[in-house]
């Protein structure tokens, strides 16, 4: 363990807590101290849930440790189903009450409660919140998906891995249930979110598994295949061209013919990101980190369909490893694999991108590197978790993500003009409306800071010279700031690149000058 200002995961209790949120008529009991309680704000301030999460805390506290602790958590399994009637019932540990091994599964399934125990053991010293969600989805798709009869009919699927506290995981589930069926494929269990244990029950009344998101689900979803036949779809539909792919092997599995909804996409992202108002992104050069599966689905979009250059490309999730490693090759990049934003931080400044897409914590990165950035993963905090509809899968969520990945370029550019010309004497702060003909000036500015303060409220520079030994000088670093954001790392790069060629240490306004007439030729 390590002391952290920041983590992309929770410890793998809140994993379950996120699986036994998103359904109903479940129950989860979780051993666990007084102080272990926070996690129900993630849910009711960040996902802004209208409810707690079902969950009761045994909530021991230390004069609690020199009695019988195992007393405390049978009372409140009794007093869980009493009081809220589930149909099933989860039972686990925290990561603190871990370490008294009460055992809380063996404790449950010896009180013969009239509820399906399904026991959880969570390794929180090993395991992270991904996994723990993804574990707990199996325990209970293990425990209650039983042999049924089929229903006669078309084709049917089920929709697997949507949560509580996922990224557009609402939005995305309406998205693909409407494009599964204008391709005439019909929902039986969409789950967890949403699914109460009876529908679990009848998981294997389907033809196939489409699996959303492979980190909750795709551990089930195995199981499923292997007890039941069930198949599984392998890709996510992020993206146009991932959204095509889908389609094609949605009706494969399904054996329908895809080619009528393929004729008919309703989304503007390929002539968006076609048309002049576009031009201007081509090859910029973004750096892309997030949970393995919207990680991997937007250095696709970004390199085949915005005409970006991926320059950087991580995940946090080690189970999914491999996956990324092998999407990083295909964009000719060294895949990053960890969970220390420093680690990440420092990756950005060394890669010198001109944009960012990631979690909440690249975004905080990126502003204080003063880079737009895109928010494309969890974690996020509550303004990702919009009251509008805004899917991120599908032919609407590529409508989405057109939206997301250009406004903060777009943004940037206006910021970018205003302050270039804050200075002109019609537009600078201190000029009246002109449409109010030069009307009584604004009040006047408050005076300026110290050097030594304002040196300390400028954000953080993204310098990584090509020569260690080489440093930029204030006049040289202001100069750089005219130069529109959008060319801005490029220029400084070739700054870079040329003082080191000439012997130069300390780069100054000359030798920027001097560099852009030597790369101009």
């Amino acid at each position: 363990m390590k002391l952290t200002v920041w983590t992309y995961e929770g410890p793998p209790h809140v994993g379950a807590m996120r699986i036994a949120t998103a359904m109903r008529d479940t129950h989860y009991v979780l051993h666990a101290p007084q102080g272990d309680t926070y996690a129900d704000l993630l849910f009711t301030m960040i996902e802004r849930r209208d409810h707690r999460p079902p969950v009761t805390y045994t909530t021991f506290q230390a004069r609690d440790l020199g009695a019988d602790t195992a007393d405390l958590f049978r009372q409140a399994c009794l007093d869980a189903v009493a009081r809220y009637q589930p149909k099933a019932l989860l039972v686990g540990a925290s990561c603190t009450a871990e370490l008294i091994q009460d055992d809380p599964g063996g404790l449950a399934e010896g009180m013969d409660l009239p509820v399906p125990v399904i026991p959880l053991e969570l390794p929180s010293y090993q395991k992270k919140e991904h996994w723990g969600a993804s574990e707990t989805f199996y325990q209970i798709v293990r425990r209650l998906a039983g042999k049924v009869e089929r229903t006669p009919g078309g084709p049917r699927c089920n929709i697997l891995g949507p949560c509580a506290l996922g990224f557009r995981h609402r939005d995305d589930l309406k998205e693909i249930t409407g494009l599964l069926a204008r391709l005439g494929v019909t929902v039986n269990v969409a789950a967890p979110l949403g699914a109460g244990p009876e529908d679990i029950a009848r998981l294997a009344d389907a033809d196939f598994n489409v699996v959303l998101y492979p980190e909750i689900a795709d551990t089930a979803a195995r199981w499923l295949e292997k007890t039941h036949g069930l198949r599984r779809t392998t890709v996510v539909p992020i993206g146009v061209g991932a959204t095509r792919d889908f389609i094609a092997e949605v009706a494969a599995l399904a054996g329908v013919d895809p080619a009528p909804l393929l004729a008919d996409e309703p989304t503007n992202m390929p002539w968006w990101t076609r048309s002049v108002d576009s031009t201007y992104l081509t090859g910029k050069r973004v750096f892309v980190f997030g949970d393995a599966t919207h990680a991997v689905a937007m250095a696709r979009v970004a390199a085949e369909e915005m005409g970006f250059e991926v320059v950087g490309l991580g995940c946090y999730n080690r189970e999914f490893a491999r996956d990324l490693r092998a999407a990083a090759e295909s964009h000719g990049v060294e895949a990053l694999i960890s969970d220390d934003y420093l680690e990440i931080e420092e990756a950005i400044q060394r890669l010198q991108p001109e944009m960012v897409m990631g979690t909440q914590m690249e975004r905080h990165i990126a502003k204080r590197l003063g880079l737009p950035c895109a928010v494309i993963s969890a974690p996020v905090h509550v303004q990702d978790f919009p009251a509008r509809y805004s899917p991120v899968m599908g032919f609407e969520g590529a409508n989405v993500l057109f939206d997301t990945l250009v406004h903060p370029l777009v943004m940037g550019l206006e910021e970018h003009l205003l302050h270039m010309f804050r200075d002109d004497f019609e537009f600078h702060d201190g000029a009246g409306p002109s449409h109010l003909h030069g009307g009584a000036p604004r009040a006047a500015p408050a005076p300026e800071a110290p050097p030594a303060a304002a040196a300390e409220a400028q954000p953080a520079t993204m310098a990584a010279p090509v020569d260690s030994e080489i440093r930029w000088t204030a006049d040289a670093e202001k100069e750089l700031k005219k130069i529109p954001f959008f060319v801005r790392g490029k220029a400084r790069r070739n700054t870079e690149a040329y003082a080191a060629m000439r012997g130069v240490t300390a780069i100054d306004v000359e030798t920027l000058y001097d560099a852009k007439a030597h790369y101009a030729r």
